[in-house]
């Protein structure tokens, strides 16, 4: 059995996904792997790099973009490993990452999916590798600062577990799609990613699916990668240098992240919670994404 197959979506990040398969070609000799590339109808020469320098990526080119959830669906489905990394095409590995990550699924059999420590370019945490899962109590202090009001506290600053340290091993509510590596006897219990998520919060939907059925998600920081956070998208402040995302493109990731939290909370929360905190929370969401647009629109 293959012990690990990696999944790899890409969408015009050529230059950044290049590093990327650098870095595990580089840092993978001795381990039984395979890696497979989707992209997802780049403008750029993505196709053809990958052709001609990494013969052994098993490429798949489609010629729309389906968005992560389909994409990332793709190779799974045809996904040999014991294990099944899903990992950001704007990352680098270290030199250890991949065995010790490996080592720790090995070591740990209740674990179903697990994370190493993400970092930003700038050295900094990348907080979505792991947080709590967004209730509204939690939504509401994070897109109100009250979590940056109240950092640390155990009341307010819930959503990225700002109140737990982050150089110590734990259990989390989720994880990140830039890194996560799943169990492949667990994933064929809970099944693929929820394609109607387009890009955004289908990785949070997953973990949710996982815990559902009982599973163990844990963020490790015995080891790390960095992640060059948002250059597909453009829309992060930490790559909107190196990114080449149109305006164009920009906008319909800010309507498909704000499409994701009422999609996610329609799905997980919408018989949970009373029709007026529903009322407020699909409300707050359509005011964060008109803001959004807003700063797009006039490059705030």
């Amino acid at each position: 059995m293959m012990l690990l197959s990696i999944i790899i979506v890409s969408f015009n990040v050529e230059e950044l996904l290049i590093k990327c398969l650098e870095s595990i070609e580089k840092n993978s000799k001795g381990l039984p792997l395979e890696f497979f590339v989707v992209d997802n109808d780049s403008a750029d020469n993505t196709v053809l790099r990958i052709r001609k320098d990494f013969p052994n990526a098993r490429l798949i080119a489609n010629e729309k973009n389906l968005g992560f959830s389909k994409a990332n669906n793709q190779a799974l489905r045809l996904a040999k490993g014991k294990y099944l990394l899903v990992l950001n095409p704007d990352t680098e590995l270290k030199a250890d990452t991949l065995f010790k990550m490996v080592n720790f699924m090995d070591e740990n059999k209740d674990v179903a999916v697990s994370t190493c420590r993400v970092e930003l370019a700038d050295g900094s945490l990348d907080r979505d590798c792991r947080r709590h899962f967004p209730t509204p109590w939690r939504s509401f202090c994070h897109f109100s600062n009250l979590s940056k009001i109240f950092k640390g506290s155990k009341i307010f600053d819930q959503y990225y577990m700002g109140y737990m340290p982050d150089n110590i091993e734990q259990e989390v509510d989720a994880c990140a799609g830039a890194f996560m590596m799943i169990r492949s006897s667990a994933l064929k219990k809970v099944g693929y990613f929820d394609e109607d998520f387009f890009f955004y919060g289908e990785d949070l939907d997953w973990c949710w699916r996982f815990r559902e059925k009982g599973y163990r998600i844990v963020y490790t920081p015995i080891t790390k990668i960095i992640h060059h956070k948002g250059a597909s998208s453009g829309i992060k402040d930490s790559s909107k240098k190196i990114s080449k995302a149109t305006k164009e493109s920009k906008r319909r990731v800010l309507k498909e992240s704000t499409r994701a939290m009422r999609l996610f909370y329609e799905k997980h929360y919408k018989t949970v919670y009373p029709s007026i905190v529903r009322w407020f929370v699909l409300t707050g969401v359509k005011i964060l994404e008109t803001v959004r647009l807003l700063k797009l629109q006039f490059d705030l």
